[in-house]
């Protein structure tokens, strides 16, 4: 059996440090302020001073990893004789998994012993975060290449992806809800209930009233979604609102009896788009319901 490694990208909102100690390979993503060229990774600045920035009024604009960054972070992985499965980030968001797809092909024309499986993950943030985690539990168990590829193609349309945000306005940036919403949505405290559909796009589900609506809304989530709540392997990540998590996490434990939660910062690539206060909650599901 070949040795593989297990690559993603920065879209996955998992720290360099978690990454490293999985020994998951990953590349960037990059931003840019509008007022600003130069050119940051996910992990150039702390979510925290990010967050900031944006609330002072930045905006920035995300960029996918090209095909020849690909290349460059492939190859030294197959030459020293190492298959790879790259886990990505949704073809739905971002045209990077298609960039990783491209390249793999490239290669595999000047390394026809060496085999680059390309997952399209449909997943984003720490839902993608969760793909890999169950991947590198896969191979922890044994798992080769071919059969953590045909496993990670079995939770697609399974990774259920919910979200809310706090303030509209950076929705309207990005041109997902229009001026006229975003304004009486703040004079109303309406917040959206957004998810990442089978086509691995985020849209907009429902609404509610208030902060603590919305929230208890993703909470209400896992024991509609999950048949066995209480084992579920929960994801939640977030912009700059901790303390909002941890009393999620909280209810989550008294509600389903939940045994752990792992909670990760949104990074400035998914952030960019949803603005701080975002809250993010993901699971396993039976099926990512429509």
């Amino acid at each position: 059996m070949s040795e593989y490694i297990i690559f993603t990208d920065s879209a996955c909102d998992l720290t360099e440090e978690t990454l490293k100690e999985w020994g998951v390979q990953y590349t960037c993503l990059t931003f840019k302020f509008d007022d600003d060229d130069k050119e940051y990774s996910n992990y150039d600045l702390s979510a925290k001073e990010f967050y900031e920035q944006m609330q002072q009024g930045r905006t920035a604009k995300t960029s996918a990893t090209n095909v020849d960054t690909f290349k460059k972070a492939f190859e030294p992985i197959l030459k020293e004789g190492k298959d790879i499965l790259y886990v990505g980030f949704s073809s739905g968001l971002s045209t990077t998994v298609n960039s990783g797809r491209i390249a793999a092909q490239e290669l595999r024309e000047e390394y026809p012993d060496r085999n680059v499986i390309v997952i399209d993950t449909l997943c984003a943030s720490a839902g993608q975060g969760l793909a890999v985690y169950l991947s590198v539990q896969k191979k922890k168990e044994g798992a080769t290449l071919e059969e953590n590829a045909a496993y990670m193609l079995s939770l697609k349309n399974k990774i259920c992806h919910w979200f809310t945000v706090d303030d509209l306005v950076y929705l309207k940036r990005g041109g997902r809800v229009s001026p006229t919403v975003a304004f009486v949505g703040g004079l109303l405290g309406i917040k959206p209930i957004m998810k990442v559909d089978n086509a691995g796009k985020l849209i907009k589900v429902s609404t509610t009233r208030g902060r603590k609506n919305s929230l208890n809304v993703l909470i209400d989530k896992l024991g509609e979604q999950c048949s066995d709540p209480k084992n579920a392997t929960v994801f939640i990540s977030h912009a700059d609102c901790l303390d909002e998590v941890k009393e999620m996490e909280k209810t989550l434990k008294a509600k389903y009896g939940i045994k752990f939660a792992n909670i990760s910062n949104i990074g400035p690539v998914i952030g960019a788009h949803a603005g701080p206060h975002t809250m993010a909650f993901f699971f396993v599901g039976d099926k990512n319901l429509d």
